[in-house]
């Protein structure tokens, strides 16, 4: 039983590192300005948060998203902070801070990612809100 404990915590941690990746990769769209590479992360029935509602569908979603991609700069950059992964491999969550073009965390994101029939991992869910609360060690 401890070996295959083992076994699946390897596996897992491999899950999760894969998906650390694939979310940098994801953010790092953004930062070069590769809108056509940022199309690609998304799943056609992915459903974005945002603060003028919910965005449906592959097409809606990046119909809303190419404004941020239209300037020279990139408007903000998201990294990923914790990650997790079913046990059965197949759905994962990301979460971390998103920064305003100076560095300063301005929010915080939740994705939600789903392997497809292919292996690839797409991106079904996404959620920003406030930034955490600035820790006071108290």
């Amino acid at each position: 039983m401890q070996q295959m404990t083992e076994i699946n915590t390897t596996l897992s941690e491999k899950l999760m590192k894969e998906i650390e990746i694939i979310e940098q990769s994801f953010a790092n769209t953004m930062a070069g300005r590769d809108f056509t590479a940022f199309k690609r992360f998304i799943d056609e029935e992915a459903v974005f948060f945002s603060d003028s509602g919910i965005l449906r569908g592959k097409e809606q979603i990046c119909r809303a998203w190419k404004n941020y991609f239209t300037d020279p700069e990139a408007p903000f950059s998201w990294e990923p902070e914790r990650v997790a992964v079913l046990a059965s491999g197949e759905l994962a969550m990301t979460t971390g801070p998103v920064s305003d073009r100076r560095g300063a965390v301005i929010a915080a994101f939740t994705s939600i990612w789903r392997r497809d029939e292919g292996g690839e991992w797409k991106i079904i869910f996404d959620k920003g809100g406030p930034a955490p609360a600035p820790e006071t060690g108290e």
